[in-house]
């Protein structure tokens, strides 16, 4: 499958909308559509810092999307990018479109200086991680959260 990936742009509310839905149910993450709205707000505010790219058929239909912020690396004095979610549609799967995505998002980090890429994934993820593990190192670091938050 073509696909060209590209800056998320109002005209896409409808099909990101359905995407991230999809991502949220992937993961079991109960969202709302109010939930929907701040990100997409965010995504259309360029001072926001949280970039969304889009996975585009020839023919228009969004296939996947991809999110990314700068964050700080005080060890390294230097600035990487986390890319905060990947999904792609589930019958566009195993055509290169999350390699697609991913090769843009390291393309952005390029021209923005960045000194990493970083994200993370669930660990049954077996379908994902098989991805990951061809584009990208595995780290040795464990993840933690502290919920902030009911």
């Amino acid at each position: 499958m073509a696909v060209t990936v590209r800056a998320v742009a109002v005209g896409d509310r409808a099909g990101w909308e359905t995407l991230y839905a999809g991502y949220a149910a992937f993961y079991g993450v109960a969202q709302t559509p109010a939930m929907r709205v701040v990100v997409w707000d965010w995504l259309m505010d360029a001072g926001h810092g949280t970039t969304g790219l889009v996975a585009v058929t020839d023919d228009g239909a969004l296939v996947g999307l991809a999110h990314v912020r700068p964050f700080a690396r005080p060890l390294s004095a230097s600035v990487g990018g986390f890319l905060d979610d990947l999904f792609v549609d589930p019958a566009a799967r195993g055509q290169g479109v999350a390699v697609a995505l991913i090769a843009a998002v390291a393309d952005m980090g390029r021209a923005e200086g960045w000194s990493v890429i970083r994200w993370i994934t669930a660990a049954d993820n077996a379908a994902a991680r098989a991805v990951y593990d061809r584009v990208a190192r595995k780290t040795p670091w464990v993840t933690y959260d502290i919920g902030l938050s009911g």
